[in-house]
């Protein structure tokens, strides 16, 4: 009933409306027409709805649209993409758009921010010409961008503040503050800094610091640093049966290229460095290399994918620094790092309103995370901790299952609904670890990670998103089912997985200024609402351990932006 709503209220808008087109002419900064530019027709969250190409006098026509919010971006060899937003589409509309180089669009400055309405993130930074209207940006998604849009505006800081109360994640529940910081210097390269810390933790954080400069239609280039400080977290071994702290840092590089209009490719590793604190000689050092390659014809896409790093969590952002740094265990306080080799192959196509994709893949994991809620059954805690990670705040452990080799199939179809709403299905067919259904009292931990196996199983995922005219909310409603005998993931490399069972995410701007420039917005993320998918267990000493894919979990706090 509540995805009914929702999008019976974002569809209100559209309802009986006719179709109309987006024409105009594409030239240079100095009135040439350009033949063959490429002309898309853009949804406010930055997907494309169109493509065409224009003719030998630089015109273009994209009809049969749907009355609403758009926006037009033109793409040319040699030129800086540019783009015109916040276009509203009623009958025929005219749009007519200039491409510049890189060198006409020097002297940059800060821009006020857009408003916080557009489904895109407000955290897609802004860049205004002291000298002339256009804007340059970058997208979350895409490249650097000329934007035109009104002047005037004075320069402001990007910054964002978050206080908030999260539960039942591993090292990370309490109390948390995040500082974020954006800033696009002179020559157009993107830089991002965050800090999250917990006020009643003695000296935890993470932060992270990113680079990322777009190179136009050659591709782009990525460097990202996190780093996490977790005092909270113990492990142990006979010879140090309790160490309390570990430290994690990881920089990844990545550089992607587009080899004309035909051939993508991407390359990049990431360098992990973990180690537990006093007097354990436990250390991690590995570096882990990734590489894609794709061959585009029309809206459809073959592409070749190998990996050996697993992604981020499914509900973290790219500017949170867990979302870079991979997971670890440990076994006998040595540290274990969750990691493999994976390749796949697949084909996507994509048209105006959806876009469905299918893959084959083949997986060896190595050191599977398990998951699961620790109740003690005394103070000491050596004998967990010497089996796996503890973090003592959330009362979560991570130990490691056995290594396992898997083939299996994912399928994607996604279509957009009425008024900017999104329905994703997902299927994945692979390989998950189980627990026996039983236990005897007698079994301590290690003997129940060696009892997991790995098991054929599949999972279904259904997600809801969207944005609320008028209001600004963005929501997203998912629910990922497999079978409740897995405790870990089914495809566990599948990029843009969602998070298991029922999980909801809801930001709702709070608008400060009657322009939307800035304000605070409220922030509330739900995990595994109906805690699913629990296996307890009773172990020797009496300690209870439930095990799950993912906890329930939940995150609500403020944002203040300025």
């Amino acid at each position: 009933m509540v995805f009914v709503a929702l999008i019976a209220l974002g569809s209100a808008p559209l309802s009986g409306a006719a179709p109309a087109s987006v024409s105009g002419v594409v030239r240079d900064s100095s009135g040439v027409p350009q033949i063959g530019a490429v002309v898309q027709l853009l949804r406010p969250d930055q997907t494309v709805v169109a493509s065409v190409y224009t003719d030998d006098a630089g015109r273009f026509l994209i009809a049969s649209v749907l009355p609403g919010h758009y926006a037009v971006k033109a793409m040319a060899a040699s030129f800086l993409p540019s783009m015109r937003e916040n276009l509203r589409v009623r009958s025929s509309t005219v749009v007519n758009l200039t491409l510049n180089t890189l060198y006409e669009v020097m002297q940059w400055l800060p821009a006020e921010p857009r408003s916080a309405t557009t489904e895109s993130d407000d955290w897609a930074w802004t860049l205004r010409s002291a000298a002339n209207r256009p804007l340059l940006r970058w997208l979350e998604d895409g490249p650097l961008v000329v934007v035109s849009e009104n002047s005037g505006s004075k320069p402001k800081l990007k910054a964002r503040l978050i206080a908030s109360g999260q539960e039942g994640t591993f090292g990370e529940s309490g109390e948390r503050i995040s500082v974020s910081v954006e800033e696009t210097p002179s020559n157009s390269r993107e830089l991002l800094a965050h800090v999250d810390f917990s006020p009643d933790s003695n000296a935890g954080m993470e932060s992270m610091l990113g680079f990322r400069q777009d190179l136009g239609f050659a591709g782009s280039v990525e460097s990202v640093a996190a780093v996490a400080i977790q005092p909270d977290v113990d492990a142990g071994s006979v010879d140090h049966p309790s160490v309390e702290g570990l430290n994690e840092a990881a920089v990844r590089t990545t550089e992607a290229r587009n080899l004309g209009d035909e051939f993508e490719a991407e390359v990049g590793a990431e360098q992990v460095l973990a180690r537990l604190n006093g007097n354990s000689a436990s250390t991690i050092f590995a570096a882990m290399p990734f590489a894609s390659v794709g061959w585009r014809d029309g809206n459809s896409t073959v592409r070749y994918r190998a990996t050996t790093l697993l992604p981020g969590p499914a509900n973290s952002s790219d500017t949170e620094a867990h979302a870079w740094l991979p997971p670890l265990s440990a076994r006998n306080g040595n540290l274990l790092l969750e990691h493999g080799i994976h390749q796949e192959i697949g084909w996507e196509r994509r048209t105006n309103s959806s876009s469905m994709a299918v893959i084959a893949f083949a997986d060896r994991v190595d050191n599977p995370v398990i998951e699961a809620m620790s109740h003690l059954a005394t103070a000491d805690a050596s004998n967990i901790s010497s089996v796996a990670l503890l973090d003592r705040s959330s009362g979560l452990l991570r130990g490691a299952g056995p290594d396992f080799s898997a083939a299996g199939v994912l399928a994607n179809l996604e279509r957009r609904l009425p008024g900017n709403n999104y329905l994703r299905l997902s299927y994945a067919n692979g390989e998950a670890l189980i627990l026996p259904a039983t236990a005897a009292h007698s079994a301590s931990l290690a003997q129940l990670f060696a009892a997991s196996r790995p098991h054929r199983s599949q999972s279904y995922t259904i997600s809801l998103s969207g944005t609320l005219d008028g209001t600004g909310t963005r929501w997203r409603a998912s629910y990922r089912w497999q079978p409740e005998s897995t405790v870990t993931t089914v495809a566990p490399y599948a990029m843009y997985a969602a998070a298991p069972y029922l999980s909801f995410h809801l930001r709702q701007p709070i608008h400060l200024r009657r322009d939307g420039s800035g304000g605070l917005e409220g922030i509330l993320d739900v995990g595994n609402l109906l805690a699913q998918g629990y296996r307890p267990y009773l172990l020797s000493d009496g300690s209870l351990l439930i095990f799950a894919q993912d906890q329930r979990n939940f995150r609500a706090g403020l944002a203040f932006t300025f």
